[in-house]
């Protein structure tokens, strides 16, 4: 995204290009693919190095920013990242530190994963169950001084490679959020559309924790819960936004360097007006997100809303203009050596996570419902 960006800004995105581009090349995301693992640790402590991991966190627990606003630089990251369907787990993490960070506390755990030591990750699915982070199926048992959670997430990415797992669960005060580490559950993997974004099941068999491992206050977690939608919603729009960027930008090239009938593709009127659709969607896609984006950044009373409208809008739009994209390539498109099917499965896989269209346009519209009685 383009809109605004300070010198600063400028160049941390293209410090984050260079990284990506150098480190994580499309033919190293192929390379990934068949590896047993998704990413690598000390590539991701690389990123963290760069400021990836801190831009949630404030100066005095380590964190930093680079232009006082760290959602709206990450969410730079994010659409860098899109732009080469990246690994890693930018996502996972920085949501689970937003979430300690707001709660306070699990200082240890904040530390290790600013440094890029550790992995966190967002376990709010469950088995069977559509987006509904605030209703959970897994258990909070209360046990002498601390908890036993009993229950089953799925569709967690990066189990297999987490240290630490935000798991939301159903308290007998209320929603509570635990932070839980590896040893105490069972993971396993599932597969996935996504070349390199990998998930799993996690199981916890009456997994016994201690007090401490309680994010915030027991029984009050609805709020953090909101918001930890808010950041994944709007940081998973970003990287979809940047994917449909790169896969537009080489269609057009595509279309002006394939030659049909002694004509570029390019030429032809019929193409010009699809390419001109293309485009602005994909200028209305970076608009919805630059103002979810502000709007989670500055806690606005809106924020709910328009994330809800980037994730229906740039679900639907950005599966249509890649499968578009395939179409115009012609055979080549739907091969296994062109790199569009890696930015469908991406798109595709993006669409589906955290709340499909058709969820977000529920959640539209129970807003909409409410502030009419209200």
């Amino acid at each position: 995204m383009d809109f605004d960006l300070t010198p600063d800004q400028k160049l941390f995105r293209e410090t984050t290009r260079k990284f990506l581009e150098s480190e994580v090349s499309l033919e190293k995301v192929r390379e990934l693919s068949t590896g047993p693992e998704s990413f690598d640790r000390a590539w991701w402590a690389r990123g963290a190095e760069l400021g990836w991991t801190a831009l949630l966190v404030p100066e005095d627990q380590g964190g930093g920013s680079v232009s006082d606003a760290g959602l709206l630089d990450l969410l730079i990251v994010a659409e860098e990242m899109g732009r080469l369907v990246s690994p890693g787990p930018l996502l996972p993490v920085n949501v689970v530190l937003s979430a300690l960070v707001d709660a306070g506390g699990h200082d240890d755990s904040v530390g290790s994963l600013l440094a890029g030591e550790a992995v966190a990750t967002w376990a709010v699915y469950e088995p069977g169950g559509g987006w509904a982070p605030s209703a959970p199926g897994v258990t909070a048992t209360p046990d002498g001084d601390g908890w036993v959670l009993s229950g089953v997430k799925d569709r967690v990415e990066s189990a297999d490679q987490a240290d630490l797992f935000l798991v939301t669960a159903a308290a007998p005060e209320g929603l509570t959020q635990f932070l839980v580490p590896r040893d105490a559950v069972t993971v396993e993997p599932t597969t996935s559309l996504d070349l390199v974004r990998r998930f799993g099941a996690v199981r916890l068999d009456d997994v016994t924790v201690p007090a401490s491992a309680v994010v915030g206050t027991v029984g009050q977690a609805g709020e953090s819960v909101a918001r930890q939608q808010q950041v994944a919603g709007v940081l998973q729009a970003a990287e979809t936004a940047g994917a449909v960027d790169r896969v537009l930008e080489f269609t057009i090239a595509w279309a002006f360097d394939r030659y049909s009938f002694g004509r570029p593709l390019a030429s032809y009127q019929a193409l010009k007006h699809r390419f001109a659709d293309m485009k602005t969607w994909t200028e209305a896609i970076h608009g919805i997100v630059s103002d979810a984006g502000s709007a989670v950044q500055n806690r606005a009373d809106d924020a709910a809303e328009l994330v809800a409208a980037a994730g229906a809008y740039v679900g639907e739009k950005s599966t249509a203009i890649i499968q578009d994209c395939v179409q115009l390539h012609g055979g080549i498109g739907v091969t296994w050596e062109h790199d569009l099917h890696l930015y469908l499965r991406r798109a595709t896989v993006n669409r589906a996570l955290y709340g499909t269209p058709s969820d977000h346009r529920r959640a539209l519209a129970d807003i909409v419902i409410s502030r009419e009685a209200a």
